[in-house]
Order: structure tokens, then sequence, then C-alpha cells
């Protein structure tokens, strides 16, 4: 399968599909899941702030192998690829899922170490991939350029300022086959640059939608936007310097088109999770969606949905603090979907009761 190398554009892995110009900028969900019985799910999406801040994965859907080196200020990140490539920003999932499951751990006061255990099959799941053997594979070629790309730097984490040269995990090992050879069980050792930053807390929880985003350019945006805007009412940054902290070997002038598509298409569909995006001139302005006045919800109804008074969202947050309580009303309704769409005679009450329950399981930390 030949695949497409566009930074705009995302691995035909994720989505093979022959109507490119027609599809949604959203990947499909794939998978419906109970909240109350999947214990994956009771981890959120959380990423390390270090990797969030450098540009440290590769953009590119064919191996990368140019070396890159990223300054700002007195600090650097040089990434050295293997002879398989660097690390692209979908390897990234994997690290995702062991720092999201890691901290998980730690909320329920559980001991924890580098060397990780996951079932493929669950990581499959949640990020939203296709779980057919070319999922599989590509877990497996994913997990090679991870640990293969290394990393120079001399950026802090956990409250230390060491330069050292490290790969992005430190090893992988499948511990279980099925008889077909299909993966299992997957042991992964995190590099201590990497759990150094889980140790210090220095995570910060990413919107679910995040999964969906086909976009490699999109996934690094958002990134960007989470780490610098946050909470905030909104962060901007120039052109230039958004395609350095991208990692974006595009010219400036296909950059600008590529970024300029994501705002039309935002501007369309609010798909952008948190945040709604904006250009002016030389300047990328991103908007948090809570703090914009009458801004489109990323929540839509159909009529067989349950439906929730307006002002019940503002409830929503003080049951789940921390939370999108608009992603949560979506996952909520799957859940209703999925366990045979029940008559609800409180609809109001059902959905905080399942957002009580979501944050008693998982608390974010602030």
């Amino acid at each position: 399968m030949t695949k497409e190398v566009v930074e705009g554009e995302v691995l035909p892995l994720f989505e093979p599909h022959p109507a490119r110009d027609a599809r949604s900028p959203l990947l499909p969900e794939r998978h419906e899941r109970d909240l109350f019985i999947c214990d994956i799910m009771d981890a959120v999406p959380k990423a390390d702030m270090a990797s969030m801040e450098h540009p440290v994965f590769s953009l590119s859907t064919k191996p990368d192998l140019k070396i890159r080196r990223y300054e700002n200020g007195d600090k650097f990140v040089e990434v050295t690829p293997s002879v398989k490539g660097m690390a692209t920003v979908f390897d990234r999932d994997i690290l995702i899922y062991v720092i999201s499951q890691t901290i998980a751990a730690l909320n329920r006061k559980q001991k924890v170490s580098r060397t990780v255990r996951m079932k493929a099959h669950d990581f499959l799941i949640a990020t939203n991939r296709v779980t057919s053997g070319e999922g599989y594979d590509g877990l497996k070629a994913a997990l090679e350029r991870l640990a293969g790309t290394l990393i120079s730097t001399n950026v802090v984490t956990g409250g230390e300022e060491i330069f050292e040269t490290f790969g992005l995990i430190d090893r992988a090992k499948v511990v279980r086959e099925t008889r077909e050879g299909r993966m299992q069980d997957i042991e992964i050792t995190l590099s201590e640059w990497v759990f150094q930053a889980i140790q210090a807390n220095e995570v910060l929880t990413l919107h679910p939608g995040y999964f969906r985003l086909r976009k490699p350019l999109e996934r690094r945006m958002y990134e960007l936007a989470r780490k610098h805007c946050g909470h905030q009412p909104s962060w901007s940054i120039s052109m230039e310097k958004l395609q350095s902290k991208c990692g974006s070997s595009s010219t400036p002038r296909e950059f600008r088109r590529l970024i300029k598509n994501i705002i039309e298409q935002d501007a369309e569909h609010h798909h952008f999770p948190d945040y709604s995006i904006g250009m002016d001139g030389d300047i990328v302005t991103f908007l948090n969606r809570k703090h914009v006045k009458n801004a489109p919800r990323q929540v839509s109804y159909s009529s067989k949905e349950p439906r929730v008074d307006p002002d019940i969202f503002a409830k929503a947050r003080k049951a789940a603090p921390g939370y999108d309580v608009h992603a949560l009303f979506h996952e909520w309704v799957s859940w209703w979907r999925d366990t045979g769409e029940p008559e609800l005679a409180n609809p109001n009450a059902a959905f905080l009761g399942f957002c009580k329950k979501r944050h008693e399981r998982s608390p974010i930390g602030q």
C-alpha cells in the first residue's frame, strides 16, 4: 500500500479511503465502549509536557531520516532517527497510552516503574485504531521507531537539567503471542526522561478527540495549543515560530497553505478539540472554546439521543472537575447506545451520575 507523504494528511493505516476530498476531517469512531466495564477507559489521555513543547516527533508518513535540532533560548532538542526512520506523531500514541496508564495507577496509590505491561488489543481500541492484522503490524513498526529514535537534550524534566542522549523508550518486548503469531502482551520500558516527567506530574490531559484527528499537523498543533493556551482564553504565535515548533519541513508557503486549510475545515466542522483557530496575517491564534461566547459546541443531538438541559453542563463541571464535559456527554451517549438505548426517567441526573463516577474512578490532577 502506498502512503501519501503530506504533513497535513494521515497514514492509510488509520483510514484507507478513496474519497479523500469528500471525507470528514475526523477519523471514524471505530469502537463503542462501555465506560463502566472497560478498564482501559479509566485512564484519561495524558502526555508529558516536555515533548509537547518540543518537536520530537516527525510529521512525515514515510521514513524520516533527517537529523533535526530545535533550539529555544538556552534549551535544545536534537533528534536522530534510526535507519527505520524517526518516530512519528502517530507513534506517540503509545507513549500517551503508557503515560496515561501509569498516572492512573499513581492515582490509585499503586506502585509504578519504568517498565509497563500493556495489552496490544486494548491499546488499539483506546487510540481508535483498527484491530486487524494491519493494526498489529503498525504497532510493531511504531515500537521499533520509538526505540530507535535518539534524543539529545538539556531540557529539564522532574526538576533536573541533565545533558543526555536516550531513546524515547529503552526497550519493548512482546511477552505473549496468539497462535496466529499476533502480539497480545507487550512490556515497554520508558526512558528515564519520560519517567521523571511522570513522577513530577509534568503531564497534561488531552481531549479524547485527539485520537480522531486525521492530520499529523493537526495533532501537533493541538499539543502546542494544550501546552501554551491551556485554560486561558487565547494564545497567539507567529507563523514562523509555529512552523518551527511543529517541526515542519515544508516550505513557508506550503506550511501556510496547510494551516489555512485546517482553519477553513475547523470553521466548517468545528472538529478541532478544545480550541478554534484563526489567522491574521502572520499570526495564528488559538481561542479556547469555553471562553468564546456562542461558540459552536462539539456536541450534536439526534432525535434518538437523550437530551439534557443546557445549564446541566455547569453542574457536570463540578461533578467532574478538569474534564471536558461536552466530550463526556458524547461518551455518555455512546455508552447509552451500547447498553441498548434504555429509557431514561431523568437524563439530567443520569448524565451527572456518569460524570461523577468517571471522576471518582480517574480524577484529573490539578
